[in-house]
C-alpha cells in the first residue's frame, strides 16, 4: 500500500469524479449532494483514517461526532468541545483532498456558536457540516426514545444564520431532521424539512432507528427530491439495497461509524493476546508493517525536502552557537 499505489488511486478517484486537484472541496461537495447517482461518505475520526477513506476510493468523508468522541475516550453528550472538533477535523483537511462534511451535532449552542463553528470550518477548507435539529447538549440519537427536538422556527434562524456566515458559497450546510429517530411522525419529519430546506439549507438528513427503513423510504417518495436526500442506514442496512434508496431519491448514503468501531474491536483484540501471551509475535503476522506506515504517510517525501531544503554540511550546534 506504499504511497505510489495510494497516489495512482487518488489520482484515477479524481479523474472519474472529473475533478482536477485545484477543485475546491465545497465544489466538490456540492456536486456529489445534486448527482443523480447515489454517492457516499465514508466515516473517520483523524488525519490517518481520513487519509485511508481516500486512498481506497470514497469521494467523500463524514467526520463522524459520535466517532471522534468514542476515539478520545469520552461520550457522544457534546463531552468533546467544538474547539476540540475542529483541531481534529484540521488535521484530517490537511491530510486528504476529497471532501470532509462535519457532523456538527446542534452547532454547540444557539445560531451564535453554530455560526461561529460554520466560519471555523470555512477557513480549515471543510466542504460542509450537518446540523441536526436536538437540544444542546445533545444526546446520541439511539440512546432513549422521544428525545426532545428544537423549536422548529429557533432551529430555521440557526440554519440561516450558519448560510449568511459562509465564506464559500459552495460550503453546504445539511439539516438533519431528528423527527422520526426521536419517535415523532412522518408529517413531522416533512413539515420541519421543508421549513429548513426553505431557510436556506443545502440538503436535508432524515435518521431513523427503524430496521425495516420503510420510514425513511416514506420519507423520501413523499420529499420527492425538493433537495438533495442524505442517510445513515446503520440499523437498516440488512433491509434495504443500495440501489432501492437510489431509486426513491435518496443523494448521498454514509456509513457513519464502522472504521471507528473497526479499530475498537482490533485494538482489543491485539491488546488482549500481548497481555495474555507476554509477547508480540503471535500478533505481528496480523499487523501492518511499519514499513507500510511510513510508505503510506509519505516519509520520503520528508527525505527529499530534507535534502532539498536543508544545507548539505551543516555547521555543528557548536560552531553556530559560538558565532
Amino acid at each position: 500500500m506504499g504511497d505510489t499505489g495510494g497516489s495512482i488511486q487518488r489520482e484515477d478517484l479524481m479523474h472519474h469524479n472529473h475533478h482536477t486537484p485545484t477543485t475546491a472541496k465545497t465544489t466538490m461537495m456540492r456536486e456529489l449532494l445534486h448527482s443523480r447517482s447515489l454517492g457516499f461518505l465514508m466515516e473517520a475520526h483523524n488525519g490517518l483514517s481520513a487519509r485511508i477513506v481516500e486512498d481506497v476510493g470514497f469521494p467523500g468523508i463524514w467526520a463522524s461526532g459520535f466517532s471522534i468522541s468514542t476515539a478520545l475516550g469520552v461520550r457522544d453528550s457534546n463531552e468533546v468541545s467544538a474547539g476540540e472538533v475542529l483541531d481534529t477535523v484540521a488535521y484530517m483537511a490537511d491530510a486528504t483532498r476529497i471532501p470532509i462534511m462535519v457532523d456538527g451535532d446542534t452547532g454547540y449552542g444557539n445560531f451564535n456558536n453554530a455560526r461561529r463553528f460554520v466560519r471555523q470550518l470555512c477557513r480549515l477548507g471543510v466542504a460542509g457540516v450537518c446540523i441536526e435539529d436536538k437540544l444542546f447538549p445533545k444526546t446520541n440519537s439511539f440512546i432513549g426514545d422521544r428525545q426532545p427536538l428544537a423549536d422548529t422556527d429557533e432551529f430555521r434562524g440557526k440554519i440561516a444564520a450558519c448560510k449568511d456566515s459562509q465564506t464559500d458559497d459552495d460550503f453546504c450546510v445539511i439539516a438533519r431532521v431528528e423527527a422520526l429517530v426521536s419517535g415523532f411522525s412522518l408529517a413531522e419529519a416533512l413539515g420541519r424539512a421543508e421549513a429548513y430546506r426553505q431557510a436556506g439549507a443545502d440538503a436535508v438528513f432524515i435518521h431513523s432507528k427503524r430496521k425495516d427503513g420503510k420510514e425513511v423510504l416514506a420519507f423520501a417518495r413523499e420529499w420527492g427530491r425538493r433537495s438533495p436526500l442524505v442517510i445513515t442506514p446503520t440499523t437498516y442496512h440488512r433491509s434495504v439495497g443500495v440501489d432501492t434508496f437510489e431509486r426513491a431519491g435518496v443523494s448521498t448514503l454514509i456509513w457513519a461509524n464502522q472504521n471507528m468501531r473497526a479499530s475498537m474491536r482490533a485494538m482489543r483484540e491485539v491488546s488482549e493476546e500481548v497481555f495474555k501471551k507476554r509477547r508480540v509475535s503471535d500478533v505481528e503476522q496480523d499487523l501492518v508493517p511499519v514499513q507500510e506506515v511510513f510508505d503510506f504517510l509519505d516519509y520520503g517525501e520528508l527525505d527529499d525536502a530534507s535534502r532539498r531544503y536543508l544545507p548539505a554540511d551543516p555547521a555543528p550546534a557548536s560552531r553556530r552557537d559560538a558565532s
